[in-house]
């Protein structure tokens, strides 16, 4: 973080410096806009097809196909979960947090994607739904849907704090995927990867510029619903925080189950989706 008291002294002009005003790195202006109206067509006609509870401390994977839409629903009480995606058909094909945050912000909400990683670089999935996009940004610069931080894991845990703990998100995940494709957890574990935090109230500090948490808005009812625009396997971990008002992961924090629901519009609705094709750069890299 930056020093609170500066080794170096301000040039003579650091006011003009500081004064310039900011550009947005990469405005998404060009992007094909999201059409949620006709989304939201598709959606009256949708059936539930599908529901996966995750336990407390615990984590599951759900396929499905592309143009189907798919929710993550608070039940019991306030709680928090990580989510991951990945291409049904190509595990190495999934979500990019970072580059997804630098084309819509450090909080997702409706119309905006979720994009894969490179090469395909393309939206996996489109949030269609947002109970909690009433909360906008708080005084402390807190809000809901993060895709800055990463996921806790044991790793970081040991580091920070001495003993292992097995039941971080980063854990949780790699069990799920292991599972589900019968890959062992030496090879699912690479394919864990940075998440969106679903439900998790988050910021950076003002005066340090600190990745912070805080007690989520999220009641049971609230949900975040997407569209699947590719084939998809989505895997959630009810993280260990529980909502994040006091530990960010332990055995003492109150936590609570999370649910999957799966709603498909029929087989003519999801036959005339357009599947996003792979980004079109021809990966030369000026060789």
């Amino acid at each position: 973080m930056k020093l609170q008291c500066p080794e170096h002294d301000a040039p003579e002009d650091a006011a003009l410096r500081k004064a310039i005003a900011p550009v947005v790195c990469y405005p998404p202006d060009s992007l094909a806009p999201v059409n949620l109206d006709a989304l939201r067509a598709v959606r009256q006609d949708a059936k539930h097809t599908a529901t996966l509870k995750l336990a407390p401390r615990d984590a599951g994977c759900l396929r499905f196909d592309a143009g189907s839409f798919f929710r993550i629903l608070s039940v019991e009480g306030p709680q928090v979960g990580d989510l991951n995606l990945w291409n049904a058909h190509d595990l190495s094909e999934h979500f990019y947090s970072g580059k997804t945050r630098a084309l819509h912000g450090t909080h997702l909400s409706t119309g905006d994607r979720m994009w894969s990683r490179f090469p395909n670089l393309r939206p996996m999935a489109t949030v269609v739904d947002d109970t909690l996009d009433w909360y906008g940004f708080d005084e402390f610069g807190g809000s809901v849907h993060d895709v800055i931080g990463t996921r806790c894991d044991p790793y970081t845990g040991r580091l920070l704090s001495g003993p292992d703990y097995h039941y971080f998100c980063h854990s949780n995940l790699t069990r799920a995927l292991s599972d589900f494709t019968g890959l062992s957890l030496t090879e699912a574990e690479p394919l864990v990867h940075d998440v969106l935090n679903v439900f998790m109230c988050t910021g950076f500090l003002r005066d340090t510029g600190q990745y912070f948490i805080k007690a989520s808005p999220v009641r049971p009812g609230d949900y975040l619903e997407f569209y699947a625009e590719i084939d998809l396997l989505v895997g959630l971990s009810a993280c260990p925080g529980g909502d994040c008002s006091a530990e960010h992961s332990s055995d003492s924090a109150a936590c609570h189950p999370l649910v999957i629901e799966v709603y498909d519009p029929g087989e003519a609705a999801r036959s005339d989706h357009q599947i996003p094709l792979p980004s079109a750069y021809d990966r030369s890299h000026g060789a």
